[in-house]
Order: C-alpha cells, then structure tokens, then sequence
C-alpha cells in the first residue's frame, strides 16, 4: 500500500484550509457592533441636547472620527439616524420611530404577562390576575389559578367598580386625578363592611398606594376575600393594567398581604419593562 502524498503546491486538507471570510465576517461583526452602539449613544442622550456631534460620538464609542462617520452613514441612508445640515449633529432619524412602532404594535400585554402571572402563581400559591380598566370598572382579561386551592368566583371578562378593589386603586393611583374625581362623583358605594365610602379617605389610600407602590384590598369587593395589586405600565409610562394576588382571607393574613405586596409590585415593573416601561412617571 502506497503512503499518502502529502499536500503540494500550496495545497492544504480542506479541514486545515483557514476561510478567507473569516477575518472578513469578524470586521463585519465589529462595525456592526460599532454601528449599533452608535445607535445607542444617540437614543439615550437627553431630549434638550439637540442632537450629539460627531466628535462626541467617537469618543462615546471608541473610534476616530473618520470611523464613526464612515459607521453612521449607512445609518443616515436607512433613516434610523439624522444629521442636521445646519449644525452636524446627529440625532435618531424617523426609521427608529417606525421600527420602535412595529415593535410595539407586535406586543400584546396578555401574552407579555402570562408567564410572569404563572410564575407569581407557583411562588404564592394563590390566584393571580391581569385586569385592565374601561370606564370607572375593571375587567379581568387573564387568570391563572391553582386549580389545588379553592376556586376563586373571578372570571376573565368580568367587572367590577375600580374603587372597591386592589388592582383599581393601583391602576387610579396611577391615573390622572380627573379620573379619581369621576370615581368620587359616582359614589363609593359600599358592598361590604370594609369597603371605603368617605372621599378623603379614599384619596389618601391613594396617596398610600403611590407611595409604597402596591394597593390592598382587605375584603372591600368581597367578604371573604384579601388582594393586593400593583400597576403596569407602557411604553410611554402610562398605566394601563394592574396585576394582583387574591385568596380567601383565612389563606391570605392580612400580614401575608404586606409581604407579598413587594413582590407582586416587582412582577408588575417586570411586566412593566417588557413592555417598554422605564420608570419615569410612576411616583
């Protein structure tokens, strides 16, 4: 049997053989890495500065200016950034508003909040919500329960008036004062013992609730029935849902409520976040 020839002529084992794309698919990686983080340097600037220069940029990102200017002009071409002829600067162009808008419109706060609500579900082992508000009422759009523990009588697509639960006050809160006025105005109309009913004192859980960021109801919509709540936010840091845990009052200790109250009002920012929320009017 004959030995095998090795490679001549330059020849190499196709395995052995280095890829003359491969340095090339690296610089592409890096400018694109550039390229975004020029995108970023520009989106978190202030909304007063009127734009970044192009010396800023470069030292923003780590590159000369040469680099920084030859990185941002495919950017221009696709509109996701603009330069000012006047000035030079650069700002985000109208392409990063389309494609924060697609992202958006791609969003759907049900399925945002599903696997948060059955994860809040198995750390506390009691029925969780997703309620969102119409008019002066709440709606329940999602439930996850444990189906182990006793039933709860909520149903997706209920009501109920805002100012006698917990994921209402969290969301009124949170709302424009106009909307705790037409609340006030309508009446707090009492369906148990505990349910508040003087405007004053209504306005000051409230307060209560903004300050330490999640709502309680001790039996105010239900006899037999503890909730606490916190808001959910959107993109521009609106309000617009709330989520909540809800159990039977001999489940749920009015002490077991001030526990979960943190933990049910960090799942909402979680959801929060998700959605693009980042925190700005929710004091």
């Amino acid at each position: 049997m004959n030995a095998p020839v090795p490679p001549t002529n330059g020849d190499q084992p196709e395995q052995q053989r280095p890829s003359p794309t491969a340095p090339r698919q690296r610089n592409a990686s890096v400018s694109l890495r550039r390229a975004l983080a020029i995108l970023e340097t520009v989106r978190v600037q202030p909304p007063d500065a009127g734009g970044l220069t192009l010396t800023q940029i470069a030292e923003a990102v780590g590159v000369n200016k040469s680099t920084a200017l030859r990185l941002s002009t495919p950017l221009i071409e696709a509109g996701l950034l603009h330069r000012a002829r006047d000035s030079g600067r650069f700002r985000l162009g109208s392409a990063a508003l389309a494609l924060g808008q697609a992202y958006l419109d791609q969003l759907d706060l049900r399925s945002v909040a599903a696997p948060h609500l059955r994860a809040l579900m198995r750390r506390t082992d009691h029925t969780c919500h997703l309620v969102v508000l119409e008019g002066l009422d709440v709606v329940y759009a999602d439930k996850v329960e444990n189906t182990a523990t006793v039933r709860m009588a909520s149903r997706i697509g209920a009501r109920m008036p805002a100012h006698r639960t917990a994921v209402g006050k969290a969301i009124l809160a949170h709302s424009p004062p106009d909307l705790t006025d037409d609340v006030l105005q309508t009446g707090l109309w009492p369906v148990t013992g505990t349910t508040i009913t003087d405007p004053e004192v209504f306005r000051r859980e409230l307060d209560t609730i903004r300050a330490r960021g999640y709502a309680i109801d001790d039996r105010e919509n239900e006899p037999e029935v503890r909730c606490v709540a916190a808001p959910v936010f959107d993109h521009n840091d609106d309000v617009i849902a709330a989520i909540s845990v809800s159990a039977l009052a001999s489940r749920l200790p009015a002490t077991r409520v001030r526990e979960l109250g943190p933990e049910v009002a960090r799942v909402a920012a979680a959801v929060s976040g998700d959605l693009g929320a980042r925190g700005g009017n929710h004091s």
